[in-house]
């Protein structure tokens, strides 16, 4: 076991402004028509790590020694997320983003040794925080082999739980601009030929935040914008470009629960969200 103590705590701060050519192309990657409201998981896209090109590591990461910890494993996926929305942003707003070390918890499996790093976040808004997240990052051993590609089912998917149902084909244009739009240069969302030979992928896979935020949106053309005041999600298996997902969800009171699912009928991502009323007042 190694000793992270000296990371535990460690924090960094980012700043950035809501602009509204972020928020036009944020709404033009997910097909969402531009609005005065700012939409849950736009977040996701401000305060970004920033590393120059010539310090990132082979697999397209920040090279090790940044502000998350050196771990040995090369694999590092976004596990999950527990989001609380305090304040809808607003457009023109200057943000901080104050991130903190939260856990470094290692453990041994079937799929061989992990390591899970778990990250606070605030954004914030002036002196108020805006959103709270607890962002879970697992590291994991290499690839042992290239996976072949699954194949697709025709077999129609019983969605008859859902209330809510919308089919899409992550494509390889989504991916990209999802990427370009969090500054995320990680080789396993647009270089298939390195996805597939050296992370052992059936192809380019699908990025977690933006399943999170496909869920987001599609919670927010039922319930309106900004409606939720809390929303996590659990990756419970990659998905692929070009292969039909489903984002689902339904309502009991004030707890959503919303999905990904794929056409093989199994959970992709799980999530979980709640709305509350009287809806909370914007930063002044």
């Amino acid at each position: 076991m190694s000793d992270w103590s000296d990371w535990i705590g460690k924090s960094e701060t980012r700043h950035d402004v809501i602009t509204a050519g972020l928020l036009q192309r944020f709404c033009a990657t997910i097909d969402r028509p531009v609005t005065d409201d700012i939409p849950q998981g736009l977040h996701w896209c401000l305060g970004l790590p920033d590393m120059p090109t010539a310090q990132l590591a082979e697999d397209g990461h920040p090279a090790k020694g940044g502000f998350l910890p050196p771990v040995p494993l090369p694999r590092r996926m976004w596990a999950s997320s527990e989001v609380a929305f305090e304040h809808p942003l607003q457009l023109g707003d200057a943000i901080s983003r104050v991130s903190t070390v939260a856990s470094i918890e290692e453990k041994s499996g079937k799929s061989g040794d992990l390591v899970f790093v778990a990250v606070d976040h605030e954004t914030r808004v002036g002196d108020q925080v805006a959103i709270r997240e607890r962002q879970n990052i697992v590291y994991r051993e290499p690839a042992v082999a290239s996976a072949r590609a699954a194949m697709i089912s025709t077999d129609p998917v019983d969605l008859s739980g859902w209330d809510w149902q919308q089919q899409i084909v992550p494509s390889e244009p989504l991916l990209f601009r999802y990427s370009a739009l969090t500054f995320n240069s990680h080789r396993i969302h647009y270089d298939k030929p390195y996805a597939m030979q050296e992370e052992g992928y059936p192809g380019l896979v699908v990025q977690g935040p933006l399943m999170a935020t496909l869920l987001l949106n599609l919670a927010a053309s039922e319930l309106g914008a900004n409606k939720l005041s809390s929303f996590s999600f659990r990756g419970q298996a990659p998905a692929f470009a070009n292969a039909a997902i489903y984002l689902v969800g339904k309502q009991d009171g004030e707890n959503i629960t919303l999905a990904v699912i794929g056409s093989d009928g199994k959970e992709i991502m799980s999530a979980q969200a709640t709305i509350e009323a009287p809806r909370l007042q914007t930063l002044q």
